[in-house]
């Protein structure tokens, strides 16, 4: 075990008696902070319910998390080629994703449906602007001299691309993906509760309607696990990759 894991790990168990102590010493009532415990035992107890939404929940935030990364890396490459397009694309991209996305969730529940379909297309949406930027200021971040060099031997843009621009610009793509991995939980989360049947999102929803608070924060449990466990996931495969950071 590493040390950042370890330190990690024993931060959150510190956390998590410092919280159970303080509830129970001050005796807050469950419905304003329930302690650990008890969020715990709730979880188990309704596990046959929440694992099914859990699941739910991280196949949306999956499919959308790879159809906006892909296509947020492959539009930062067009626009990166063709600076003409990109003066005339850029401002209205910004533009676009500066309006809050729970302001586009109705309007793609009202286009795709309730089903997971318009999950994943407001996680892609999300994603892929995140990602688009990233991989858009790496690839212009490159040394003019090292194009320079390489068109000198008879290297194409697209050549350019391939052997300089897209290796230097991956530590930007890493960031770009590993900070989308917590991005696509909350966006597929805020999607369902305005719209679904099924997910974490509507688990939350429901459970606040029937003021069964300690189920609230069992969902919530269950969301920072899969959150974690994406972002964990995302982090060894960048150092996999990117290994000389």
């Amino acid at each position: 075990m590493s040390g950042a894991l370890r330190d990690g790990l024993l931060g959150a168990a510190l956390f998590l008696l410092l919280w159970e102590g303080v509830v129970r010493l001050f005796g807050v009532p469950p419905w304003i902070l329930p302690p650990p415990s008890g969020i715990l035992v709730t979880t188990w107890a309704a596990r046959a319910s929440l694992l099914p939404a859990m699941l739910a929940t991280g196949q949306e935030a999956l499919a959308g998390y790879a159809i906006g990364a892909v296509l947020g890396i492959l539009l930062a490459m067009l626009l990166a080629l063709a600076a003409p397009l990109r003066r005339l694309l850029l401002p209205v991209i910004i533009a676009v994703n500066a309006v809050p996305v729970a302001a586009y969730a109705p309007l793609a529940l009202l286009w795709f449906g309730t089903g997971p379909l318009s999950k994943i297309v407001m996680v892609a949406f999300v994603v892929g602007f995140t990602v688009f930027l990233n991989t858009l200021d790496g690839l212009l971040r490159v040394d003019p001299a090292g194009i320079a060099l390489l068109r000198s031997f008879g290297a194409s843009r697209l050549g350019v691309m391939r052997r300089l621009r897209l290796p230097a610009a991956l530590p930007d793509i890493a960031i770009g993906l590993r900070v989308s991995t917590v991005r696509s939980m909350i966006v597929a989360i805020v999607t369902e509760m305005l719209g679904s049947q099924s997910g974490l999102g509507w688990t939350i929803y429901e459970a606040v309607l029937q003021i069964d608070f300690l189920r609230v924060w069992a969902a919530i449990l269950l969301a920072s696990l899969l959150s974690l466990a994406f972002f964990g996931a995302v982090g060894v495969l960048e150092r996999r990759v990117v290994f000389w950071r």
